[in-house]
């Protein structure tokens, strides 16, 4: 989205600045709602399995400044998929380490899943009733203005949180899919991992910062692929 800002500020389009920033602005409190449910749900689902440390560091909570993570933030307002300052987990706690750490994992991205659900039904809502007043919309501007405004805001609440989830679901250090990948390798192959986790999560984030500059952009393509299909299935369950 800043990308578009600085195109929209370049081009001199009064009116595709005015759009952009409009929906940059919308997307800042998107951004952190769905960073801090993300966050707060594996340190839920953590304290559930027997592991306090979440609790007793204050990170229970939806606050942004428990959670924010100023890299993270920015990838998620330039590419639509990013980070928070992950919630610390003491799998010493767990009964089954791997098996309770991969169930916290799948917490945060099924928060957001969730969550966009939440935006998707309140953006129907939303849609149903100005469908059924749209005279009063039309003799009305400045309602109108808002009735747009809002369904913006739910659009960005559902794209946000699917991007987010989909893209901490790879299975690839230091995102949540890793963690539910482990639970299924052999004690060996999992140690082996482990010794190299720090320079493939380096490996992967050097990619993420080339990746709009190669020809075939595989992990936004993945993220589309699947984001789409989760939309699809929304929009199935909704009647859209």
């Amino acid at each position: 989205m800043l990308f578009e800002l600085f195109y929209a500020m370049k081009s001199g389009n009064s009116e595709l600045l005015k759009t952009t920033l409009t929906l940059l602005l919308l997307s800042l409190p998107i951004i952190l709602l769905a960073l801090c449910v993300h966050e707060t749900a594996h340190g839920f689902v953590a304290k559930k399995l027997g592991d306090p440390t979440a609790k007793y560091m204050g990170r229970l909570t939806l606050n942004p400044l428990k959670h924010l993570d100023p890299f993270g933030f920015l990838a998620m307002l330039c590419f639509g998929f990013g980070w928070a300052k992950p919630v610390p987990i003491d799998t010493r706690y767990f009964k089954k380490p791997r098996r309770d750490m991969a169930i916290c994992a799948l917490a945060g991205p099924v928060s957001n899943i969730l969550l966009a659900f939440v935006f998707a039904l309140l953006y129907k809502l939303t849609h149903l009733i100005a469908t059924e007043n749209i005279i009063a919309l039309a003799q009305n501007e400045a309602l109108l203005n808002v009735v747009s405004t809002v369904l913006d805001l739910f659009s960005i609440g559902i794209m946000l949180n699917i991007s987010l989830a989909v893209f901490n679901l790879l299975p690839i250090p230091p995102l949540d899919g890793s963690k539910v990948l482990y639970m299924f390798l052999s004690p060996s192959a999992y140690f082996k991992v482990l010794q190299y986790e720090r320079y493939i999560t380096y490996g992967f984030f050097f990619y993420l910062l080339i990746e709009s500059f190669l020809p075939i952009q595989i992990v936004s393509l993945l993220i589309d692929i699947v984001s789409g299909a989760i939309l699809d299935l929304f929009n199935l369950i909704l009647f859209f």
